[in-house]
């Protein structure tokens, strides 16, 4: 099934694709914004927890993962048994092979995405499209 017939919200165009959350899927569970935006270059989801749940331990054998919360919060336990607490607006990375768990101990549901990916930084890449120049310098002083 294509991406744009399984999730009707998403608009797909030349070069991007433009969703929200609430396009993706409804309900606690993982909303797939990788296969949703047709993401290529990295594993992205959104994780809608409901309090009291947790997620089983896991590591990865190659990516690197970032999570970050957009609602609620969330507790991070690594292998080393160090527990965190991310708040909205906080920020996790975990290498492949650490071990981690997830838990929603807050009293309401907690939004999280989580960010996989290896091989590494590509580095500053981006350019200016031919005519943009102008109006980049007018914004930029």
């Amino acid at each position: 099934m294509a991406a744009e017939e399984q999730y009707p919200g998403v608009t797909v165009g030349d070069g991007y694709a433009v969703g929200n959350l609430d396009d993706l899927g409804q309900g606690p569970g993982f909303r797939k914004v990788r296969r949703a935006l047709g993401v290529q270059e990295l594993g992205v989801n959104a994780i809608v927890m409901p309090a009291g749940i947790e997620s089983g331990a896991h590591y990865h054998d190659q990516q690197e993962e970032l999570y970050f919360v957009h609602r609620g919060a969330i507790e991070i336990e690594f292998g080393d048994g160090s527990v965190h607490e991310l708040r909205e607006g906080g920020f996790a990375r975990v290498d492949a092979p650490t071990v981690r768990r997830i838990r929603n101990r807050g009293p309401q549901e907690a939004i999280y995405v989580c960010v996989g990916a290896k091989g590494g930084y590509v580095g500053r890449d981006g350019r200016t499209p031919p005519g943009e120049e102008e109006r980049v310098r007018a914004l930029h002083g």
